[in-house]
């Protein structure tokens, strides 16, 4: 060490870094059979290279693949249901009480725009919501330009002056960048990474006359973007399927095979054996080209001596198709965010097996709900009733803020009950124990609390003047049911009692 101060202290070098090697994780190695992870940089880098190949696949499976398609109509059954996302507005005022007038107001304005609230009065909100789920979770993203007050050409659908304009992600150029105006993949960032414009081309470059279609800069303001990421600083959204894609590709190609294979065992029916060559005599052979048609009972009369008949067994269909499959599918159903069950339609087993199944699904599907909810539908909302209230056409109490007004609740379609009786009794417990609101029971399922009970008073009153008594009144089952008694403990006279 004292001759070669330099060397020791490499080796010594060596010996820790072997040390620290040893210690590490065994899957950071790299084996003949283990391949090395690549890893590409940052999430929009990676974005960058992958962005728009995988977003035409997906695409492909949509329009190709039925399970694919079918899953993820689906799955936008579940977060977003066939009336849409149920908004219920909370307007308080500065004691925190809501204010019942101004939600009467909301409702028929927020109605009526809900008939054509987008440019092309094509879809209504509910569509448009499905629209956007769909797009959303196939291709990554989606975006919605909002257009507000007076418009050149433009004829707004409903009282209120607020339209949208639903864009594909096509229609921001993804190898749009540009370092010196901080534009990354069409999105204009501050130095914090605030996205403060998008650049959209004016025509949708996959038309068939656009040949280099301009774009515009139009302010983050007047965006919603809907974006799935995962990586942190990501700026556009990368599909759902994107890591399902090989395994279904697999599972397409498995089930092509499968079909042809049975194909042509079904054109294969027997063949004829000659037995030993030396029994063989070509005097007595046939001549003619023997095919024989198989049908019920049929019997061979024309062999020649030495040859048999033996059927061939094709093995189809393979009975290990159905599990492999679903194993396949089973994995294919996690990234999806989409139950095994209903990926497959295959509902077997118990009640509690398909209760467990659904709970723990309907997990999934919240959490889908409320980011569509998140980027979508609140800034649109909010954005609906502070145009309301600059136009004129909601009125609000002194004292009340447009943003007191935008308040709601946005709420998903509930889980569906798998067991009515069952449900409506834990329901009606949680309501009478007071650890649930009727109020909540009610939206929950998509109602409002003031018009089911107004419903109500209005069929009890109507049932009241038919002398009709239904179980939803229960002052009336109450007296029929006190008649009911006093006729039964009623006592006898005594020329009864002399009769008998």
């Amino acid at each position: 060490m004292q001759l070669a101060p330099g060397w020791a202290a490499a080796r010594a070098r060596s010996r820790m870094r072997a040390m620290a090697y040893g210690q590490a994780y065994e899957a950071a190695e790299t084996t003949h059979l283990r391949r090395q992870s690549r890893e590409m940089g940052s999430g929009n880098n990676v974005v960058q290279m992958t962005g728009t190949r995988l977003r035409n696949q997906a695409r492909h499976l949509d329009r190709n693949h039925d399970i694919i398609s079918g899953g993820l109509s689906s799955v936008i059954q579940n977060i977003i249901g066939p009336a849409g996302i149920n908004v219920v507005p909370t307007p308080r005022d500065a004691e925190g009480n809501i204010l019942e007038g101004v939600v009467d107001q909301i409702m028929p304005l927020y109605a009526a725009w809900s008939k054509r609230p987008e440019v092309t009065w094509m879809h209504d909100w509910a569509s448009c919501q499905r629209l956007l789920g769909r797009t959303w979770l196939r291709d990554g993203e989606c975006f919605v330009q909002e257009l507000r007050g007076s418009v050149p050409y433009l004829e707004h659908g409903s009282a209120v002056p607020f339209s949208l304009e639903l864009l594909e992600p096509d229609l921001v150029p993804l190898e749009l960048d540009d370092r010196a105006r901080r534009i990354t993949q069409g999105v204009e960032r501050n130095a914090w990474g605030r996205p403060v414009a998008y650049h959209v081309y004016r025509q949708h470059p996959g038309d068939p006359d656009s040949y280099v279609p301009e774009t515009k800069r139009v302010s983050a303001d007047l965006i919603r973007h809907l974006r799935t990421v995962d990586r942190i600083g990501q700026v556009r959204g990368i599909s759902i399927l994107a890591s399902t894609f090989t395994r279904i590709e697999d599972l397409k190609d498995y089930e092509e095979s499968e079909r042809i294979a049975a194909k042509i065992a079904a054109s294969m029916a027997a063949v004829i054996i000659k037995g030993d060559p030396t029994m063989y005599d070509p005097e007595t052979a046939p001549k003619a080209d023997r095919r024989m048609r198989f049908q019920p009972g049929m019997v061979f009369d024309n062999l020649v001596s030495g040859e048999d008949v033996k059927s061939i067994d094709s093995q189809r269909p393979n009975p290990n198709l159905e599990p492999y499959r679903n194993g396949q599918l089973r994995a294919i159903a996690a990234p999806m965010r989409i139950s095994f069950s209903t990926l497959a339609k295959n509902y077997n087993g118990t009640y509690s097996a398909q209760r467990q199944e659904l709970v723990e699904q309907y997990g999934a599907y919240g959490v889908l709900a409320y980011e569509f909810v998140s980027q979508m539908l609140r800034p649109v909302y909010e954005r609906f009733v502070h145009i309301a209230v600059a136009s004129g056409e909601l009125i609000l109490p002194p004292g009340v803020t447009p943003q007191s007004a935008a308040s709601a609740d946005y709420l998903p379609p509930p889980m569906p009950w798998i067991n009515p009786v069952h449900e409506a009794q834990a329901l009606r417990t949680m309501v009478r124990s007071g650890f649930k609101s009727a109020t909540a029971v009610i939206a929950e399922r998509g109602g409002r609390m003031y018009d089911t009970f107004e419903q109500i008073e209005h069929e009890r009153r109507w049932a009241r003047e038919l002398g009709i008594v239904l179980d939803t009144d229960p002052a009336l089952v109450a007296d029929s049911g006190t008649a009911q008694q006093n006729q039964v403990a009623k006592p006898t006279s005594a020329s009864d009692e002399d009769t008998q």
